[in-house]
């Protein structure tokens, strides 16, 4: 029998068998407290179109009790085998299946996830069934395009809620919770939440129409629950989105539940969406994280149409689910009046598509509409592809056929396919219809290559200063060494941006927006101009290219950054700068130097703190070695001195606190640390809460300046999960052998560890200031991956992958050693793809660190 890898050709077969019309799952959570597994009945009902056919289920189980079909039993060991219950001898027209199988709680964050609040001693549980994971808790046919109703009935404990598609009932006297059927969903989509969860309980209401509206989260957060401004953004986007969709919200209620351990940001589970409950702060933190929760719950709130109401037939879709999210959701953002984040395609601009360039850049980049040929495929493909860049191409769609268009045939595409399954080509028709553009060309050039183009002004000037030739020259740079395909020129619909020095402000003197395409595109509006102070191509962000400035605007740049007068420009600008270092264009050196000139002028709190981590970045990975010191110590001395500068309070004092904790180092400068944490130092304004004590213990204990002693003191502070995690992070980022040795074996060894303590492990064992330390345990990585890739689950073998491979080891040694495991050690292609990643990575840091040797200082 098939293994558990779910292929295209098997789902497609299947869904020309079957339809599926409903399910009836009966979970005993009954002992949810002490954990192990619970009882899992399944009765699903399906037609199949060919007498005597035969097909399968999807199930994980330690143990499968009974199958029953058409009232005939199949014996479980002989029919259940890894993840697939056979069915054999299927009736034509109407089946009916039962199904009895313990399952497991599971603490990966996959599945049913069960967590103990330490501060309570209270389990608490939560489903996460994207991508193939609703087979964890009940038989099901595990596809996007069988959809069904789901009737749920649950046993809890005494005194839990239970949480799912269809609307809570009331509290009943047995505690078995029975649900109402949800309209006809996907398997991925469908939650339960149970334990005993805080709630605020609320509505959204306009023109007669009312959504129950509900906020849960874990008692121990309940006094850091804002739920007001929770509550606030998620009426903006039912306002906006149901205007643009010219539809109504299609679930009968619309709940909200941050909850512990979780892998994502948030899942889109139909009127039941489940969120990262560190989105519920404990402790100050700057607006740029309100905004990012904003993002997210507009993200999640967009789904509700696109992807749960109309989803996609098979996986390769999966990027215009989530790029049709991400751009709506910022969108709103930028446009639904009253919105706090009016400059949300700045953060875009400096954030999401940062992530984009990144990821098209490596060896496996991958068309937008990328080719899944299996589960294993869709598992590594949650990349910024999926994301960022086909979010920004999706904005370089609405600009290319015009926003109103955009959106009236999103509305005919809603009405058309209601509670069905689409494919890209249902989208484009639609928007074809509205637009008169023909797409088929667009999509070719831009869903169907991958790749990035580059943009460059080509200007010529009179003695005088005067315009006669202006000419945009567009390139396709050789994609990366093993990737797929071959570069191409696209359809680019960009504006042109003309600015002026005004009162030592720049400032936007003019605009044109064109399509560009081909190698070179005139410009004649231009000719006869003055030649402005800069010429920025891709002004408001509307396509997805790298730009270049000319020598004149670099020079302006250079020296005037942040002098301009709006946030999207700046953003632009420093994207570009970044992208230079990463490429090798800018040594580290010039970049730091760009930063310190023009980040003190800088308004946008995110932006600032993108700034920040990608200095970091760069002074850790892309700095010549030799010089290193040097730039990590002008940094630092930077950091200290922003925030003693800073407004007392103010946002740019709490990230300037966080980046100088972050890179301190001299012994004056951890003696401040330490001096803040006991209270004998103080910053005026600086109020060092919960999240900030553990920034500064954590690189106190980094360098050597706190024990283990310190770490359990502050966790007696803070007996949370979060203070757990933080611990767990502390105590493996101390500064020795058995420190490393210990973290190692809980991941690798132990293999037991929850998956948010994991993640915290992992990421205080890579410390930059610890390479020496940490070095011989590049050979034992290459030694244990495979075998920790074929026995842990998804979402633990990634976390180790990714975050234990040796990317402080930049040389190249390390590349010859991952050469060398690639050629022995024959991975399957998920594995194969996330250690090739990191193998670009130390390469590209190969490059900048000799393109930063080579500058002068």
């Amino acid at each position: 029998m098939p293994g558990t890898n779910l292929t295209r050709e098997e789902a497609q077969q299947r869904a020309k068998l079957l339809r599926v019309d409903s399910y009836e799952i009966a979970l005993d959570l009954s002992g949810a407290q002490e954990g192990g597994t619970y009882r899992s009945e399944t009765t699903v009902r399906f037609e199949a179109t060919e007498a005597g056919a035969e097909s399968f289920i999807d199930l994980v189980a330690p143990a499968v009790h009974e199958v029953v079909l058409n009232g005939k039993p199949l014996d479980p060991a002989e029919v259940f085998r890894d993840s697939r219950i056979a069915l054999p001898g299927l009736a034509a027209g109407a089946n009916e299946l039962r199904v009895v199988a313990d399952c497991a709680y599971t603490n990966t964050g996959e599945g049913l996830h069960r967590f103990v609040d330490p501060v309570d001693g209270q389990a608490y549980l939560y489903t996460q069934f994207e991508v193939p994971d609703a087979r964890r808790v009940f038989a099901s046919f595990e596809q996007p395009d069988l959809k069904a109703t789901f009737r749920f009935t649950v046993k809890a404990p005494e005194g839990w809620t239970v949480i799912s598609n269809s609307p809570t009932p009331e509290r009943p006297a047995d505690n078995v919770w029975r649900f109402e059927p949800t309209p006809r969903i996907s398997t991925y989509i469908t939650a339960l939440i149970a334990g005993p969860y805080h709630a605020v309980h609320s509505s959204y209401e306009k023109d007669g129409q009312v959504v129950p509206l509900g906020i849960y989260c874990r008692p121990s957060l309940a006094e850091f629950l804002d739920a007001d401004a929770i509550f606030e953004v998620t009426r903006q986007g039912f306002d906006w989105f149901q205007e643009k969709f010219d539809l109504a919200y299609p679930f009968a209620k619309y709940d909200q539940l941050f909850v512990p351990e979780f892998n994502a940001g948030a899942m889109e589970n139909a009127g039941a969406v489940t969120i990262r409950d560190q989105y519920v702060f404990r402790s100050k933190v700057t607006d740029a994280a309100y905004e990012v929760r904003a993002e997210t719950i507009l993200h999640e709130l967009a789904h509700m149409w696109f992807g749960d109401l109309v989803t996609m037939e098979w996986w390769n879709d999966l990027w215009l689910n989530e790029s049709f999210a991400t751009y709506t959701s910022i969108a709103c953002q930028a446009y639904a009046p009253g919105s706090r984040w009016p400059h949300a395609w700045t953060t875009f601009a400096n954030s999401m598509k940062t992530w984009a360039y990144r990821q098209d850049q490596l060896p496996s980049t991958h068309p937008i509409m990328a080719e899944i040929r299996d589960l294993d495929d869709v598992l590594v493909n949650f990349d910024g592809i999926t994301y960022a860049k086909g979010a920004s191409v999706l904005k370089q769609l609405v600009a290319y056929v015009g926003m109103d268009e955009f959106f009236r045939g999103v509305q005919a595409y809603f009405k058309r396919h209601a509670y069905g399954n689409t494919r890209l080509s249902d989208l484009l028709s639609a928007l074809e219809e509205t637009s008169g553009r023909d797409l088929k060309t667009w999509s070719r050039k831009w869903l169907e290559t991958a790749g990035i183009n580059v943009l460059r002004p080509r200007i010529t000037t009179d003695s005088e200063g005067v315009i006669t030739s202006f000419a945009v020259r567009q390139e396709a740079p050789a994609l990366p060494a093993g990737a797929k395909g071959e570069p191409v020129l696209r359809p680019h619909r960009i504006a042109i941006g003309l600015y002026e020095l005004e009162d030592g402000r720049l400032v936007r003197t003019d605009r044109i927006e064109l399509d560009v395409d081909g190698e070179l595109t005139e410009v004649p509006q231009l000719t006869g101009r003055a030649r402005p102070a800069v010429v920025l191509l891709n002004d408001d962000d509307l396509s997805y290219a790298k730009v270049r400035l000319d020598a004149e605007s670099l020079a302006t740049v250079t020296e005037h950054l942040g002098d301009f007068a709006e946030s999207l420009p700046r953003a632009l600008c420093w994207a570009s700068a970044w992208d230079m270092t990463r490429d090798g264009e800018m040594a580290t050196r010039d970049y730091l130097e760009l930063v310190l000139s023009g980040i003190g002028k800088e308004s946008d709190i995110g932006v600032v703190q993108s700034l920040q981590r990608q200095v970091k970045t760069a002074l850790e990975l892309y700095a010549a070695p030799t010089w290193r010191e040097t730039g990590l110590a002008r940094w630092t001395e930077a950091a200290l001195d922003h925030l003693r500068k800073a407004e007392p309070g103010s946002d740019h004092q709490l990230a300037w606190a966080r980046a100088f904790a972050a890179a301190a180092r001299t012994d004056e400068q951890l003696d401040l640390l330490a001096g803040l944490l006991d209270g004998s130092s103080t910053v005026e304004g600086l109020v060092v809460d919960t999240e900030l004590r553990w920034d500064l213990l954590i690189r106190l204990a980094a360098t050597g300046r706190a024990d283990e002693q310190a770490i359990a003191a502050e966790l007696e502070r803070d007996r949370t999960s979060a203070g757990e995690q933080h611990a767990a992070y502390a105590r493996a980022a101390l500064p020795t052998a058995e420190a490393k040795a210990r973290a190692w074996a809980s991941v690798i060894d132990s293999g037991d560890l929850p998956n948010a303590v994991q993640e915290s492990v992992i990421g205080g064992f890579q410390q930059a200031d610890q390479r020496e330390l940490i070095a011989p345990y590049a050979e034992k990585y290459f030694a244990v991956v495979e075998d920790v890739w074929g026995k842990r689950s998804h979402e633990i073998a990634q976390q180790i992958a990714i975050g234990l491979y040796p990317a402080l080891q930049v040389s190249q040694a390390t590349l010859d050693a991952t050469d060398a495991w690639l050629a022995s050690a024959g991975p399957n292609a998920a594995l194969r793809r996330l250690v090739t990643e990191s193998r670009a990575g130390v390469e590209r840091a190969l490059k900048a660190q000799a393109a930063d040797a080579a500058a002068t200082s």
